[in-house]
């Protein structure tokens, strides 16, 4: 009976761990898939540059809203049923955008997929740390990185394999087969046991229950929610109500700037031209449209791989060194690109060979550091009574930001043409390195007292 009873147990866990990346692949998938069609769409519906940064954006701008309003949602409705939610409205604007004939539809939709986003991007972390065991707890924050990269590369196939028809329709629409996996399928799973004890009446119980499920023995589920009890009466004794006065309070704005410096850097250092532009960016140095959809499979692959480096340094080398040296390999991959832009090559293997060239060493300088080492990082300097909010109200801005830049990069780059945008990238990637050297602190290996008592009192050693 014992053994029938493990083995039925088995499945169960593994189908958490998939929806879960499902998530965060559908996450990758409707972020990357825009750089493709967006080569495509104009033939169908004619698009000014701005337009075009608003089509892109308008996804980002849905996604801050969703970050925004998950956290306190999250709370309110649970863990499952919000992840639920985020792929109804995943469905919904699949097919809006993927059926859209004017400019307005695809914006519109668009921006109802980014709120799809941005509620995966905050719920689907929480679930899957809150169900897994405390062994690899840690692993998954980063876990979430490579899987948003897995996503962004199955876009850039997708994109590759719709290209010779220049069906961006099927391109964006075939997004809606995984939504409608994950809205089915989270509906099976068990809701976080965390948020039954802290938020459910009568919640212990049902928490016991998922436990046993997951863990395998009574004892163990027990003993896990005697330490879920604790926690959550920890939090409830320590968290304060975040408003913008108290983050900007003299004892925490110290590492609220950290915070936010952090996340304009990773947008701003110019990773988003990257993943949403680079086919435009290829074409516009003699690359064919099909052959600068190839050339983006072979960037997101790059982008996907090199992530995993990432993430086994990051506990090894620090968080800074893997910035710092990040830095160096984007600006210098920002140079060559400023370089060869500017002195006016003509188009040829050689133009073509040193962008690419330009755009691989970039993106895996990227995928290495700034990548994952974010999501590691912003959680690990705020203390724990104002984590919640100051790490919601720094994931807003990263999406603010990164909006920004889509938004813009594509009337820029018809005004100041690519060579000076490369430049502009080339600065704030040495600006980074500079942050990453002198005002962030190494956490690898401290504990958050630590961390904390090093913003507000102590110099960075």
């Amino acid at each position: 009976m014992s053994s029938g009873t493990t083995t039925a147990k088995r499945p169960s866990q593994w189908a958490i761990w998939f929806f879960g990346a499902l998530g965060g692949i559908l996450w990758g998938f409707d972020t990357g898939v825009i750089s493709g069609a967006m080569l495509f769409i104009p033939r169908d519906i004619p698009l000014t540059s701005l337009e075009q940064g608003m089509v892109v954006s308008g996804l980002l701008v849905g996604a801050m809203l969703g970050a925004g309003a998950s956290g306190r949602l999250a709370d309110t409705l649970g863990r499952r049923l919000l992840i639920l939610i985020g792929g109804i409205v995943f469905i919904i604007g699949t097919l809006g955008a993927a059926l859209g004939v004017n400019v307005s539809m695809l914006v519109i939709f668009r921006f109802v997929m980014g709120i799809g986003v941005g509620i995966v991007s905050v719920v689907v972390p929480m679930y899957l740390s809150e169900l897994a065991p405390a062994r690899i707890r840690g692993r998954l924050t980063s876990l979430m990185q490579l899987l948003v990269t897995v996503g962004i590369f199955l876009a850039y196939v997708t994109d590759y394999a719709f290209a010779d028809l220049a069906a961006w329709r099927w391109m964006i629409g075939l997004g809606v087969i995984p939504a409608v996996i994950l809205a089915v399928g989270i509906y099976t799973q068990p809701e976080s046991p965390r948020w039954l004890v802290s938020r459910k009446t009568g919640g212990e119980a049902d928490a016991r229950v998922v436990l046993e499920r997951l863990r395998g023995t009574p004892e163990a589920a027990e003993a896990e929610l005697a330490e879920i009890r604790e926690n959550v009466r920890i939090e409830e004794e320590n968290t304060e109500p975040v408003g913008l006065r108290t983050l900007f309070a003299p004892r925490l704005r110290r590492v609220v700037v950290v915070g936010m410096l952090l996340v304009f850097f990773q947008n701003f250092v110019g990773i988003n031209t990257i993943i949403y532009y680079a086919p435009t960016l290829l074409t516009d140095v003699g690359f064919g449209a099909t052959g600068a959809i190839g050339a983006n499979v072979a960037i997101g692959a790059v982008n996907m791989l090199m992530t995993l480096p990432g993430m086994y340094l990051i506990d090894r080398a620090g968080r800074r060194p893997l910035l710092r040296w990040g830095a160096v390999g984007m600006c210098a991959a920002m140079i060559v690109l400023a370089v060869t832009n500017l002195v006016g090559l003509s188009q040829g293997p050689l133009l073509l060979g040193l962008t690419l060239a330009g755009i691989v060493v970039y993106i895996a300088s990227f995928s290495i550091s700034w990548g994952p080492v974010q999501w590691v990082l912003l959680p690990e300097l705020f203390p724990l009574r104002v984590r919640a909010g100051a790490v919601g109200f720094c994931v807003t801005f990263n999406w603010l930001f990164n909006m920004t830049v889509a938004l813009l990069f594509p009337s820029l780059l018809e005004i100041f043409g690519a060579g000076w945008n490369f430049v502009f990238f080339a600065v704030t990637t040495a600006l980074a390195y500079l942050f990453s050297t002198m005002l962030l602190p190494e956490t690898k290996g401290r504990t958050l007292e630590e961390i904390e008592r090093s913003l507000r009192n102590e110099p960075v050693h």
